[in-house]
């Protein structure tokens, strides 16, 4: 494994019992780079991210970041690493606002209590760094869906992936 890449997907093979989803993928990223990863229906894509993401677990194979190998068993390890998963089905709820969308089980408190304005404020610092404009204060129901696209990706930047 080398530092020259963030994330590094060695060999990776996820097995379903008889079906091999995976067979001994590799994938390298280097920071600020943009990558596709393309394939038909059913190529293993999600499969793969999934493992990324802590989702799944690879049945075998290493997955490295920043040089360093690492296990990915959940979710929350993922993101502690700074990788998040933007998903193909928004995970919103449409009653909420864009806000309240976005600190979802990530809550700051003051207090015991909620603090949403410190919150609007990191998400106003997010949205303007990253060029993702759009009205904490909205309900998810009255957005477009480019603009909901933009709330999961908020919502993955604001848990601190990078």
């Amino acid at each position: 494994m080398t530092k020259d890449y963030v994330i590094e997907m060695r060999n990776i093979t996820k097995i379903f019992g008889e079906f091999v989803a995976n067979d001994h993928i590799n994938l390298n990223v280097r920071r600020g780079e943009i990558h596709a990863l393309l394939g038909e229906n059913g190529a293993g894509k999600s499969t793969l991210m999934n493992m990324l993401a802590g989702l799944l677990e690879p049945t075998s194979g290493e997955i490295a970041i920043n040089g360093q190998s690492v296990k990915i068993d959940s979710p929350s390890k993922a993101a502690q690493l700074g990788i998040g998963m933007v998903h193909q089905h928004f995970m919103l709820v449409d009653a909420f606002t864009v806000a309240e969308n976005i600190i979802l089980g990530s809550e700051t408190t003051k207090g015991g209590v909620i603090d949403l304005k410190k919150a609007i404020a990191e998400i106003k610092e997010l949205s303007a760094k990253y060029g993702l404009e759009v009205d904490p204060t909205a309900r998810v129901a009255d957005i477009s869906v480019g603009a909901q696209q933009r709330v999961e990706i908020l919502k993955t930047l604001y848990r601190g992936a990078n």
